[in-house]
């Protein structure tokens, strides 16, 4: 079984069914046999895919920054609790610990950490699957932008053919198996018909 590393928004005023959609994550990913590895908070969806993932009876692996434990947002509760010295060595750790990522919709921290793995992803630091889960179009902006952006000759094809877009929970774990059973991919120079890295 894998570890899934799920990035999603840890604030404390979001509507409903965003929290729906990360208890729903959690804990399809826990019936399915699944490891979740998230940011290592306790609030907002960050804590709620957590809660899932453990009424489901999943292994839950939290990565969280020292200063985020210091203001009493660690989830205590996680099987396995890894405190780093900053985002970005959290940011490492996730990569280094998890077998795939799946973003959920979030803000400014989620889009961080996805672009992060998508552009390590595309230098060939590793080759683990990128699923972005969009149920609703809640993406829809950012896909158009990147859209122009390859158009533009900014970004490769190869790159965006990197991320790969789910519409339910199950459909992104689904991917995730299926990329996974494929075996690594090719190195992304391969992939683009060139020896360069896939993002300009």
């Amino acid at each position: 079984m894998a570890a899934i590393c799920v990035f999603c928004a840890s604030s404390t005023t979001l509507e409903q069914r965003w929290l729906d959609l990360a208890a729903q994550t959690g804990r399809h990913l826990a019936e399915r046999g699944h490891t979740l590895v998230s940011g290592g908070g306790r609030v907002g969806m960050m804590g709620t895919v957590t809660e899932g993932a453990r009424a489901a009876g999943g292994h839950t692996l939290g990565i969280i920054p020292q200063y985020l434990v210091d203001l009493e947002v660690a989830d205590e509760a996680s099987d396995e609790l890894i405190v780093t010295g900053d985002m970005a060595d959290r940011k490492n750790v996730m990569i280094d610990r998890s077998d795939a990522f799946i973003t959920l919709p979030g803000g400014l921290g989620t889009l961080d950490e996805l672009f992060e793995v998508w552009t390590t992803a595309t230098l060939d630091v590793h080759r683990k699957p990128l699923i972005l889960l969009d149920p609703d179009g809640f993406y829809d902006g950012l896909l158009h932008w990147l859209g122009t952006l390859t158009d533009q000759k900014f970004v490769r094809p190869a790159a965006m053919d990197l991320l790969l877009v789910a519409r339910t929970v199950p459909e992104a774990v689904d991917l995730i198996e299926k990329t996974l059973a494929a075996g690594p991919r090719p190195p992304s120079g391969a992939a683009s018909g060139t020896a360069s890295p896939a993002e300009q």
